[in-house]
């Protein structure tokens, strides 16, 4: 479909926006980290050992991310390879557009992350009470 890509539901919830609420059947992907490649470059596994706990722990990263991710790492590994001086400033500036179009798509740049707000866990163990009160309390919770 033309038009820009679609922001997962995710991220619209974590935006306190509407229109999560009007998505219906959207997949639920396993929550389980994605485990490192073999293949990936050495500097790679590095930033795929660095990035991924902090993926996790914001809530945007499952197992079938591991995919991209790797791409991810694999990119950044050559990006570091070519600005350490093993390549042109063209394929530099290709890899970093490429990379930055993967880190928006993982909420890795500020901006990307400007409109989520991720609620805290007191507030989500709150949260769940006053839902329990209004449920048995008759709605006045």
């Amino acid at each position: 479909m033309p038009g820009p890509v679609k922001t997962p539901t995710k991220v619209l919830e974590m935006r306190g926006s509407w229109r999560a609420d009007k998505r219906d059947g959207e997949p639920k992907p396993d929550a389980t980290m994605p485990e490192c490649p073999e293949w990936l470059l050495p500097d790679a596994v590095s930033k795929w050992q660095e990035i991924t706990p902090q993926l996790h722990a914001m809530g945007v990263l499952g197992r079938c991310d591991g995919g991209a991710l790797a791409r991810y790492c694999q990119m950044w590994a050559r990006w570091r390879a070519v600005e350490a001086g093993d390549g042109s400033a063209t394929l530099s500036l290709k890899l970093a557009a490429a990379l930055l179009r993967l880190e928006r798509e993982f909420g890795l740049t500020p901006s990307a992350r400007a409109g989520l707000a991720v609620p805290k866990d007191d507030d989500n163990e709150n949260r769940g009470k006053r839902d329990k009160g209004r449920f048995f309390n008759g709605g006045s919770g």
